[in-house]
């Protein structure tokens, strides 16, 4: 019922005037257009806004790493320092006397432990983001001047110990100190510093011989990231690898990052907290192994979208509302001249096809009235056409009544001949007589146009065992055919007129005696049979009108189609055979010559694999 309620309007809208129809048509494509275009432009700003942003978020991130790797650098060229120091060097391999380290006097008169308080002091002076230094060897023991231990603690059996041993004099990003036995006279927070270490070993030995630990101001981080804003309430936060916040404004939208939230070394991801998308954008150093992440609402961007997609779909729609003015003038315009042209052809259906149309436009209505004119002409011509063909075909009608009778009575008589010649013991006779008799039995064919390849050729074999027969040691042949091509249909009498065009113009103009090869192969999804002679040839003038005149078959031109007939030369049989192939399966498909004078004729005839006795089921 549905179905049947659409065709009824369908029919309906067809039956509507042009004019109507075209108004209908300038209105759809005036408004959907503006709706269409509406939402496109919100979907591409939305979209090149988000990517705008993520872009410039992520250029921001890479300059605050970029800043953060310069700090953590320096401090690891401190540590390169520190190590390199002969006293420091002097204090990690003294050996230890009663539990303490041997007193060693400088230049002087200074204990070297003083020297070393020292010369880490400088370090604490220049570089006013480190918070204190502290230097352990492997007894144990450490020199500092900003930072000591609680009573009874084993530094070497701190975490931060133990993970700069494990790095091998690797320098190390280790965060917040939290739950650290090593205090700082300024009273430092936990969070207001973050930590560095590294061991410091034998180049020899590969020993771990003592560890560097630096403390780094967090305003240093903070600084670098504090200015950077993202929309309105975005901010950046600064992740270590365990996924601690090293850094967070105050009142951040999240109070820890899941540390396996980011899998890649940069990219985008969402969560949502409190009911709200929150957007991240993270990168990470290879260097410090800390985590810079953007975080903002995703929905700061979308009043801004919103509010320019209003206003494109605003001035759409009023463009929209203008358009509709002109579509009625557009509408009469155009359906006026199209009017006039269908009475010129409502004119040519009655039957005048004298009538023509004389208009002087260049538009697409005069191209059109140009086109009805030379349709018409075309018409005159097909119909011309068409009554010479009706009359080729009543010819071809009588000749292939002729054609059937003739076989008939020949190969009755032929079979009477060929018992009379074995009665009397005339092999030869009995043996030329059967072949002949096979010759027309299968063109005879009980009429079918298409028969089994194996039948075309036993009708060849029989042809050239004739022909043999006649020319005795002057004609040779041979054919090449693989047995499963004998199930496949061609036209009947295919390479009889081929070979006899072989035999009448190649073999028997040449000198000596002549070989013709017969062969068939499958390329391409088509079938190829080749007549080859070693021949007289073809010359190079007749060849050319051969070729174009194969050509010209099964064009639809006049002259292409005048009737073939016996006094067109040699070439008469050829062409018979190729306006039945092309007859049957079109232009693709027909004959080919390739021929030399004095070197022999190659013919290929070029068939559609068909495996029933039907043309058109083939391939």
């Amino acid at each position: 019922m549905p179905s049947r309620l659409l065709t009824i309007e369908k029919l309906k809208l067809n039956n509507m005037p042009i004019r109507y129809k075209l108004i209908i048509h300038f209105l759809l494509i005036s408004i959907l257009p503006s709706i269409g275009l509406g939402l496109l432009i919100g979907w591409t700003v939305d979209r090149r806004v988000e990517e705008q942003s993520s872009e410039n978020t992520m250029q921001l991130i890479g300059k605050v790493n970029t800043a953060l790797e310069n700090d953590v650098e320096n401090l690891q060229k401190i540590t390169y320092l520190i190590s390199f120091d002969p006293g420091v060097q002097a204090f990690l391999k003294g050996t230890m006397k009663d539990g303490a380290v041997p007193v060693k006097t400088g230049v002087n008169g200074e204990s070297a432990e003083y020297n070393i308080r020292k010369f880490l002091q400088g370090f604490t002076t220049l570089s006013s983001e480190i918070a204190g230094i502290m230097l352990v060897n492997q007894a144990g023991e450490f020199i500092s001047n900003e930072m000591y231990t609680r009573p009874g603690t084993e530094v070497k059996n701190e975490a931060w110990y133990q993970a700069a041993a494990a790095n091998k004099g690797i320098f190390k990003m280790i965060g917040h100190p939290y739950g650290r036995a090593v205090m700082s006279h300024a009273d430092y927070k936990e969070s207001e510093v973050v930590s560095a270490v590294r061991a410091i070993v034998d180049p020899d030995t590969q020993v771990v011989q003592g560890v560097v630990l630096v403390d780094l101001k967090l305003r240093v981080i903070a600084e670098t990231a504090r200015d950077v804003t993202l929309g309105k309430t975005g901010y950046l936060t600064v992740v270590d690898d365990n996924g601690e916040l090293v850094y967070a404004p105050q009142h951040p939208f999240m109070q820890s990052i899941p540390a396996g939230l980011f899998s890649e070394t940069s990219g985008i991801t969402s969560e949502t907290i409190s009911g709200r998308d929150i957007q991240l954008i993270y990168r990470t150093s290879s260097f410090t192994g800390w985590t810079t992440v953007g975080v903002f609402p995703m929905d700061e961007s979308a009043y801004g979208v919103r509010e320019i997609t209003f206003n494109v779909v605003t001035f759409v729609f009023v463009v929209c509302m203008l358009g509709m003015t002109a579509s009625f003038y557009l509408a009469y315009s155009i359906s006026r001249p199209i009017g006039q042209l269908a009475s010129f052809m409502s004119k040519a259906q009655s039957g005048d096809l004298t009538i023509r149309y004389w208009g002087k436009r260049s538009d697409e209505i005069g191209m059109l009235g140009r086109s009805f004119n030379t349709m018409l002409a075309q018409i005159s011509r097909l119909l011309t056409l068409t009554e010479l063909q009706a009359r080729q075909k009543r010819e071809a009608e009588l000749r292939s009544l002729q054609a059937h009778i003739k076989p008939h009575f020949l190969y009755n008589t032929l079979d009477t001949i060929h018992w009379m010649a074995r009665s009397r013991d005339a092999e030869d006779i009995a043996e030329v007589v059967q072949s002949l008799s096979k010759l027309f039995r299968l063109g005879l064919s009980k009429g079918s146009d298409i028969i089994p390849l194996s039948d075309e050729l036993e009708h060849i074999v029989s042809y050239l065992k004739i022909q043999h027969t006649r020319y005795n040691s002057k004609l040779s042949y041979t054919i090449e055919s693989e047995p499963q091509f004998g199930e496949l249909y061609v036209l009947k009498l295919l390479l009889q007129p081929i070979v006899e065009n072989a035999i009448y113009h190649g073999i028997k103009e040449r000198r000596g005696p002549g070989n013709i090869r017969i062969s068939v192969a499958e390329r391409g999804g088509d079938l190829y049979l080749t007549v080859a002679d070693d021949g007289a040839g073809i010359p190079a003038e007749r060849l050319a009108q051969l070729r174009k005149r194969l050509e010209d078959i099964g064009t639809g031109s006049i002259e292409a189609e005048q009737p073939i007939s016996e006094s067109a030369g040699t070439g008469y049989g050829i062409l018979n055979v190729q306006a039945r192939i092309r007859l049957t399966y079109g232009a693709p498909y027909g004959l080919s010559i390739d021929s030399e004078p004095g070197g022999g004729t190659l013919v290929t005839v070029r068939h559609p694999v068909v495996r029933s006795s039907y043309p058109e089921d083939h391939k």
